[in-house]
Formats: C-alpha cells, structure tokens, sequence
C-alpha cells in the first residue's frame, strides 16, 4: 500500500527548537538561608552564584525565573518540584535524584550530571549543551522539544520514556538503555551508539547514515541475526 501523501514529509520535518529561558536582565543575589531549597519553597528572580544547595530535601518547591552558575545540587533528593525559565551553567548536579518534577524552558551547560535520576518527571523546551551524563536516569519520564548537544551519556537510562521529537546530536551514548520507549520522530546525528540496549525500541526514530552503519551491528545482535563475512 502507497504511503499517504506528506506522511514521509511529516516524519522528517525539522524538530521545534526549545523555547529560550525568560529571564529579566537583572536578578537579585540568592542568599542563603532565606533562598535555601526546602518544602514549599518559592525562589523567584534570583542568581545562584557558586551556592551550594547539595544534600538538600525538598517537595512541592517553586524555581522560576532564575540562574544557577557554578552552584551545587548534588545528592539532593527533589519532589514534585517544579523549574521553570532557568539557566544552569557549570552546576554540579551529580547523583541529584528527583521524582514527579518538572523542567520548562531550561538551559543546562557545561554542567556535571552524573547518576542524576530524573524519573517519572517531564522536560519540556529543555537544552542540555556539553554536560557529563554518564549513568544518568530520565526512566518514566516525559521529554518534549528537548535537546541533548555534545552531551557524554554512557549508559544513560532511557527506559520507558516518551522521546517523541527529542534530538540528540554528537553525544556519547555508548550503552544507553532504551527498552519501551516511545521514540517516534527522536533524532541521532553524529551520536557513537555502539552497545545501546534495547535498540528494538528507536521505531519510528529517525537516525543520520553514518550512525545507522553503528546501529545495525547492535540491532542484528538483538534479533539474533549471525553476521558472516564470509
């Protein structure tokens, strides 16, 4: 059966790229303890400059419209926290778990994020340029117009994610495990994807040739297909 008219054009089309972070052009110093990260909290319109919010516990806390540069939020443990029109830039947020939370119109750069475990939350409009995610879990989550540039992603979790119309291009995503996620309209370009799990999932994902020559040796092992050069 001939494929409907547009429908291959509608599968290639250019993603939307994320909506930029609203951020006025002044903010005030985030000082602690009255901006400290806690239950309930609300930080509106403030520059968290080398501040450490590491160990921290928090649920139901408010992050809009601010900066975090050079700060520290590793092994923090975050609930039902939303973040929205925020910037991060050369943040720790190593081991950082957070659950049922959500990312609107964020930038994280140059940021540490390995084992951060994002699960069970949704990002949307959300750009992560040259960040360190090695083992790092977004399970269960929901990611929309959201894009991973120049990103180290070894072994990453994906696993049971909605990735439709998220874009990877020139990450390392050696070993990454996708099993169950949802991956119409996902983009790869110039990405190393050698040894991903749960490879059976990308359907509907749309992969550059150079990645696709990588990928199918991956595949083939998942289908129990023997290559022979002979």
């Amino acid at each position: 059966m001939a494929a409907r008219p547009g429908s291959a054009a509608k599968a290639r089309r250019v993603p939307r790229e994320p909506a930029e972070p609203d951020l006025p052009a002044d903010l005030a110093d985030a000082v602690l303890p009255g901006a400290d990260l806690a239950d309930d909290s609300v930080a509106l319109g403030l520059a968290f400059d080398g501040t450490d919010l590491s160990g921290r516990q928090a649920a139901g806390a408010e992050i809009e419209q601010c900066r975090f540069r050079g700060a520290t939020l590793s092994q923090s443990k975050l609930r039902r926290v939303t973040i929205r029109d925020a910037e991060f830039d050369q943040c720790d947020l190593a081991n950082l778990l957070a659950r049922d939370c959500s990312m609107s119109r964020v930038r994280v750069a140059g940021s540490r994020m390995t084992g951060l475990s994002w699960l069970a939350g949704s990002l949307r409009d959300v750009t992560f340029d040259g960040c360190r995610m090695g083992l790092a879990s977004f399970a269960g989550s929901t990611l929309r117009d959201v894009v991973f540039s120049g990103c180290r992603m070894e072994q990453a979790e994906f696993g049971d994610c909605d990735l439709t119309g998220a874009r990877f291009d020139d990450c390392v995503l050696t070993g990454a495990q996708f099993a169950d996620a949802r991956m119409a309209g996902a983009r790869f370009r110039r990405c190393e994807l050698a040894g991903l799990r749960g490879v059976t999932s990308l359907r509907g994902a749309i992969i550059g040739g150079g990645d696709a020559m990588t990928l199918a040796v991956t595949l083939a092992s998942a289908l129990g297909i023997v290559v022979d050069d002979d």
